[in-house]
C-alpha cells in the first residue's frame, strides 16, 4: 500500500492514510478509459432532435393537377418533399445515444483513473474542511494554503456547506463518494479526498 500525508485545512500533516494497491495501484489502459468516458458523455445526449417525414405532414393526398399536358413536372402530394411546407426526407429522429459498456469493465475504469492519479501524484488528502458556514472566502482560503486549484473533492457525506460554498470557484467541483466517476476524476487535475471517503472507495471497488 502506498501512504499518503493527511493535512488539515491549514496545510498542516497530522497523519498518514494508506492507499490500497489493488484500486490506486491498477495498470491503466487508455482504451478502457476512452471507452468509459464515451459511455458517460453519450449518455447524456438527449437524442430529441426530430423533423416531419412526409407521412407526418399535414395536408390531403390528393394529386395537385393532371400527369399530362398542362406544361409543369410531374407532381403529386402538396406532402411531397420537393415543395414548401413538405416533409423532410432523411431529417434526424428521436433515437438514444447510449451505448452498453458492462459493469465489471466501468469498475476498472474507476480503479485506473485513481491509480492514474497515484501515479501522477496529484492525489491529496484532508482530514475535514471543517465549515461552519456557507462561506466561498473561507473555502477559497483553505484551496489557496493547499496550494491546489482545477481540483475535483470528493466527501462522504451530504456537506451542504461544502457544496454551496464551492459553487462560485472557478473549476472546483464537489461531488460524493457514491457519484465518483471517470470523466470527473480525469478532467480536473487534481483530487482531493475527505481521509473518511478512502474507506467508502475500497468498500466500493474492492
Amino acid at each position: 500500500m502506498a501512504a499518503v500525508d493527511v493535512l488539515n485545512s491549514a496545510g498542516e500533516k497530522v497523519s498518514e492514510a494508506q492507499l490500497p494497491d489493488e484500486i490506486f495501484n491498477t495498470p491503466v489502459k487508455t482504451s478502457v478509459l476512452h471507452q468509459v468516458v464515451r459511455f458517460q458523455l453519450v449518455a447524456k445526449r438527449e437524442g430529441t432532435a426530430a423533423c416531419k417525414t412526409r407521412g407526418m405532414v399535414k395536408g390531403s393526398t390528393k394529386k395537385l393537377f393532371r400527369q399530362k399536358g398542362t406544361g409543369n413536372a410531374r407532381a403529386g402530394s402538396v406532402k411531397s418533399p420537393l415543395r414548401k411546407g413538405g416533409g423532410v426526407i432523411f431529417g434526424p429522429s428521436q433515437r438514444s445515444y447510449a451505448i452498453k459498456v458492462p459493469k465489471k469493465v466501468r469498475k476498472l475504469a474507476l480503479k485506473m483513473a485513481l491509480s492514474s492519479k497515484a501515479e501522477d501524484n496529484t492525489i491529496f488528502v484532508i482530514d475535514n474542511f471543517n465549515l461552519e458556514a456557507i462561506k466561498t472566502k473561507e473555502l477559497a482560503n483553505v484551496l489557496n494554503t493547499l496550494k491546489l486549484s482545477d481540483l475535483l473533492i470528493v466527501s462522504d457525506s451530504d456537506d451542504s456547506n461544502l457544496l454551496l460554498s464551492s459553487r462560485n470557484i472557478p473549476d472546483i467541483k464537489v461531488i460524493r463518494t457514491e457519484g465518483l466517476n471517470v470523466y470527473d476524476i480525469l478532467k480536473f487535475k487534481n483530487l482531493l479526498l475527505v481521509e473518511s471517503t478512502i474507506k467508502n472507495i475500497e468498500g466500493r471497488l474492492s
